[in-house]
C-alpha cells in the first residue's frame, strides 16, 4: 500500500506543480517542458534497460499509434488541465479529473457492444455528473469563467478515458514504460511549436521553474516508473485506489500550501464523483470487473 499512497501523492502534487508554474508558464509551453523533461528520463531508463538498438526497435513497432496515443493522453488533457487551473483551485481540478473512470466505462459501451449499463452502474453514471454540476455549477469560485475552467478538466478527463482505452490495447505489444515514453515523444511533437510560440519573455522565477521540473521528474517519469510497477505486483484493481486518494491528496496540499479555500461544493461534488465511480466503474463488484486506474494530470 506505500506505493499506492506515493502514486497518490505525485499525482496529487502535480495539480499544484501545475497551478504555481502556471503563474510564469502559458500551458502549451509548460506542458511542453514537462513532456521533454520527462520523455528524456523515460528515454535514459529505457537504454540502460536495453540499450539502444532494442529501445528504438520497439518504438517504431508501435508505430504511428504510440506517437498518436500521446496526443489523447498527453498533449490535450494536459494543455487543458493547465488552462483550466488557471481559473479554478487546484483541488477542483482534481476532483473534476476523478470522474475519468465513468466516461471510460461510457466509451466502452460504444467501442465493446457487450457492455451493457444497468442497474447501480447507471446510477453511479448519473450520481457522477450531479457531482461535475455541483462543482462547476453551483456558486462557482471565477464566474463564468470558473465554469469553464472546471469544464476543460472534465473534457480533459474524457480524452484520459479515450488514451486509457487506447493504451489498454497497445500495452499488449510492448512494456509499459516504452509506450509511456513513445506517447510523451508524440505528445511533444505535437506541443512543440505551440509551446515554442508562447515561450515566457523574461526568466521565470525559480518557483514556477522548480514547479515545471517537479511535475515533470516527479509528477510524470518517477509516477510512471513507480505506476508500472504497482501494475506488475498488485494488479489494476490495487491501482485504481489512487482514484479515491487523489483528489484528498490534492485539496490537502491546496488548502494547505497554496491556501486556497476548502468550501461545501468542493467536497459534496468530490463525495458525489467518488460515489459515482466507486457504482459506475464496478467497484462494488472488484470480482466481476478489474476498475479503471486514475490519470495523471
Amino acid at each position: 500500500m506505500i506505493y499506492i499512497g506515493l502514486l497518490a501523492a505525485f499525482w496529487g502534487a502535480s495539480y499544484m506543480f501545475i497551478k504555481v508554474a502556471g503563474r510564469a508558464f502559458e500551458p502549451a509551453t509548460m506542458m511542453m517542458l514537462r513532456l521533454a523533461i520527462a520523455f528524456s528520463l523515460l528515454l535514459v531508463v529505457l537504454l540502460a534497460q536495453r540499450g539502444w538498438h532494442s529501445t528504438f526497435g520497439d518504438m517504431r513497432a508501435l508505430g504511428w499509434e504510440g506517437f498518436a496515443l500521446g496526443i489523447a493522453n498527453g498533449a490535450i488533457p494536459f494543455t487543458l488541465i493547465a488552462w483550466g487551473e488557471r481559473h479554478i483551485d487546484s483541488g477542483v481540478a482534481a476532483i473534476a479529473n476523478a470522474s475519468m473512470p465513468i466516461f471510460v466505462v461510457l466509451l466502452a459501451i460504444r467501442f465493446k457492444p457487450s457492455e451493457t449499463v444497468r442497474g447501480l452502474r447507471l446510477v453511479g453514471f448519473l450520481v457522477g455528473l450531479v457531482g461535475v454540476g455541483v462543482l462547476a455549477g453551483v456558486h462557482p469560485q471565477g464566474g463564468w469563467w470558473g465554469v469553464a475552467g472546471t469544464l476543460a478538466v472534465v473534457v480533459a478527463s474524457i480524452s484520459y478515458a479515450v488514451g486509457s482505452l487506447w493504451g489498454q490495447r497497445l500495452i499488449h505489444r510492448t512494456s509499459g514504460l516504452v509506450l509511456s515514453a513513445s506517447s510523451m515523444l508524440g505528445g511533444l511533437l505535437v506541443l512543440l511549436p505551440f509551446g515554442l510560440a508562447q515561450l515566457p519573455s523574461a526568466v521565470p522565477g525559480w518557483k514556477a521553474t522548480g514547479s515545471v521540473i517537479a511535475l515533470a521528474v516527479i509528477g510524470t517519469a518517477l509516477a510512471q516508473i513507480l505506476l508500472y510497477r504497482v501494475l506488475r505486483s498488485d494488479g489494476a484493481a490495487r491501482v485504481s485506489l489512487v482514484t479515491y486518494l487523489l483528489p484528498v491528496t490534492a485539496l490537502f496540499y491546496g488548502v494547505v500550501l497554496l491556501g486556497e479555500p476548502l468550501t461545501w461544493e468542493e467536497l459534496a461534488g468530490m463525495a458525489l464523483i467518488l460515489g459515482g465511480v466507486a457504482l459506475g466503474s464496478g467497484a462494488v463488484r472488484l470480482q466481476r470487473r478489474e476498475p479503471v486506474a486514475a490519470p495523471s494530470p
